[in-house]
């Protein structure tokens, strides 16, 4: 039997290019969408749930038992927001989710989509990284099978992708150039990926991914 995967964030970037790479990869046999918006695509692996938001999940409680992974890659920006706000909608709503996963599926992988510059002390300057290091910090306490921290930087989109934002496009030529100057700064979502499926299936020494291992698991 092949993977059971819950994504969030497919209508984002980030979860949409990890939700093609999945449903692409042969070792996946399920992935279910977990969601607020709708996403438009059929395929025979996918499973799309809606719900008004990542606090109640009880209404699909029964469609979450059974799932070998999450990727959470769903994520909101800290541009014009305090930190109590981007702590509500970034670490509670992500912790929320969590804990509820985890009581429907036991055992299950949880892999956590930060960033780089994230901040593991959570006593840095940067809000959103001290927020982003908290999330990390909490979701490593839960007692899921395994659970891992992506910090991706620059990440070139999947083909066939709908969801990049525009400023993604005015930065997507220099992709080449980065990938020479800055190797450890940038990584396919191809990649990004497969170096989850890799994590759930063979394990990393680290719990914390940054871009250099994310491209070195994606790899294999």
């Amino acid at each position: 039997m092949g993977l059971k995967i819950v994504i969030t964030g497919a209508t984002g970037m980030v979860g949409e290019g990890v939700l093609l790479t999945c449903l692409d990869h042969p070792q996946v046999e399920q992935v279910l969408i977990v969601s607020r918006r709708h996403y438009e695509l059929k395929h025979p692996k996918l499973i799309e749930r809606l719900v008004p938001d990542f606090y109640r999940l009880d209404s699909i409680g029964e469609d979450l038992k059974g799932y070998d992974a999450c990727f959470f890659c769903a994520g909101v920006t800290s541009l014009g927001k305090k930190e109590d706000e981007y702590t509500r909608l970034t670490y509670d709503t992500t912790m929320a989710f969590a804990q509820q996963l985890l009581h429907h599926s036991p055992g299950i992988s949880f892999i956590y989509v930060s960033g780089a510059g994230t901040d593991s002390s959570e006593k840095g300057r940067i809000m959103w990284a001290r927020v982003k290091g908290k999330t990390e910090n909490d979701l490593a306490k839960l007692p899921f099978k395994s659970e891992y921290n992506f910090r991706p930087g620059f990440m070139k989109a999947v083909p066939g992708q709908k969801n990049p934002p525009k400023l993604y496009y005015a930065f997507a030529w220099m992709y080449p150039f980065l990938k020479v100057v800055m190797p450890n700064m940038t990584s396919t979502l191809q990649q990004v990926g497969r170096a989850m499926i890799n994590a759930v299936t063979k394990g990393y020494p680290a719990n914390v991914l940054e871009v250099k291992d994310i491209n070195k698991l994606g790899d294999q």
